[in-house]
């Protein structure tokens, strides 16, 4: 539902009072103001920032905006943020140079139409997100840390950025992990209050993932945790909140099972520990043969 509101464009006065820093502008002769900022002053029309070129950094949050358009001249923008407006999609004109983007608290659906070459931060956290799969990742070679906490995304499919180290998806209603093979350079991937069940989707090709934030899922037995066996290089867990957590001799069985692991919900694992995973590892390897 579009809603009606009274029109509130942005006039010369908040235009003055939120411009500063002015800077060299490309010649070098001139000078410009690069930075504008008008927050919580009801705006809901933007037009008359389109001829203000040399802006390179914008905060227009806490607004009524629902459309982005006039920001399509500014193509010196470095840093854009847009949180707690009325948009409902993330697309935008692309920017060559646009670095940062905050989008959080909007009402975006979708991922499509997001194409800068430079992106290297993108927040939509608390949107209403229910599919990564409009991602143009054929664009978006400089992605490095990807927002989207609070959404309703009920799969991983689509996020597969080659460039992505940090990947925050807590509290969404994922239930599948899919298309995580093209991560390979992802460090950081939290997972917090979703709806997993079993753990596949995780492989091989995800070699630097370090943090792995599992915390209050539905990961009811430790077989599922062997799976993070395909992950060379992981070294925290988090798994508190999951009936798993439960099991008799926990953090023992997990050890046992992910022998490199050097923390488990927060706490290191001590040597007596290492000692004794080692031991009951080497005992059922006995038993096996």
């Amino acid at each position: 539902l579009s809603q009606v509101l009274a029109p509130c464009p942005l006039t010369e006065e908040v235009l003055k009072e939120g411009l500063s820093l002015l800077c060299k502008t490309g010649n070098g002769l001139a000078h410009a103001y690069v930075k504008f900022e008008a927050k919580y002053k009801d705006l809901t029309d933007i037009s008359l920032l389109k001829c203000f070129i040399h802006l390179r950094y914008v905060d227009l949050s806490e607004n009524k905006l629902q459309d982005l358009s006039p920001l399509s001249s500014l193509t010196h923008l470095l840093w854009l943020k847009v949180d707690g407006n009325l948009l409902t999609s993330a697309c935008m004109q692309e920017l060559p140079y646009l670095q940062i983007i905050s989008f959080a608290r909007n009402r975006i659906k979708d991922m499509e139409g997001i194409t800068h070459p430079r992106l290297a931060n993108l927040s939509l956290k608390g949107n209403k997100i229910q599919t990564a799969l409009g991602l143009s990742h054929g664009q978006l070679f400089s992605l490095q840390i990807l927002e989207l906490r609070g959404n309703m995304l009920e799969s991983t499919a689509g996020l597969n950025l080659p460039k992505l180290k940090n990947l925050y998806l807590a509290q969404n209603a994922i239930r599948s992990l899919e298309g995580l093979e093209g991560l390979g350079q992802l460090m950081t991937l939290h997972l917090r209050d979703n709806h997993l069940e079993t753990l596949d989707g995780f492989c091989s090709s995800m070699k630097c993932l370090q943090y792995l934030n599992l915390r209050n899922n539905g990961i009811s037995s430790l077989q599922e945790v062997a799976k993070l066996q395909v992950l060379p290089m992981l070294q925290a867990l988090v798994l508190l909140d999951n009936p798993c957590s439960d099991e008799p001799n926990y953090r023992l069985e997990v050890l046992v099972l992910l022998p490199h692991l050097q923390r488990l919900d927060k706490e290191l694992f001590e040597q007596d520990e290492r000692a004794e995973a080692n031991k009951i590892c080497q005992k059922r390897q006995e038993e096996e043969k």
